[in-house]
């Protein structure tokens, strides 16, 4: 079982690097619902659950994963579509992020913050490390924009193998 919430998450690495405050344990959790409420969505029971199962990951987790741990400690059977639902909406809101490529999320450690995901991922563990650079994020919204696109949500990931498994 993985522990430590966020943990898979490294802050601002990049030279044009995101500035912002990073939660952990109960502060992330209270940010999390903080940002859904403002964002005018109920923070239910289920989905405190699922926030916290998700922030205990120290790498990518799926839904399948967070249903599974939840059906355990609960007693009853979560459904995968559910957590899929909630995880939608964590999404929408920037309380997780998705890596698309592993079909897994992570909990944001800064929610509510708006900006692109840039990932690392490594195709040996499984780490994804997160890296905020809002320079490469201008010029792939500029390069959409220039072909009369709007993006929604750019998200780049990059595989390959991180430094504790090269």
């Amino acid at each position: 079982m993985e522990t430590g919430p966020g943990a898979g998450y490294i802050p601002a690495m990049a030279s044009h690097a995101h500035h912002h405050h990073e939660h952990s344990g109960k502060g992330l959790v209270e940010a999390a619902r903080d940002a859904l409420t403002a964002a005018g969505e109920q923070w239910t029971s289920m989905r405190s659950a699922v926030f916290e199962e998700l922030a205990r990951h120290e790498k990518p987790a799926s839904a399948y994963d967070i249903a599974d741990n939840l059906s355990s400690s609960r007693g009853k059977r979560v459904a995968p579509n559910s957590v899929y639902r909630i995880l939608d909406l964590f999404v929408a809101n920037n309380l997780a992020l998705r890596v698309e490529s592993a079909n897994a999320y992570l909990a944001n450690t800064h929610p509510g913050c708006q900006h692109d995901c840039i990932f690392l991922v490594c195709d040996e563990c499984g780490e994804a490390t997160h890296v905020d650079d809002d320079e490469v994020s201008r010029k792939v919204r500029a390069i959409a924009a220039s072909h009369d696109f709007k993006p929604e949500r750019p998200v780049i990931e990059i595989r390959g193998l991180c430094a504790a498994c090269r």
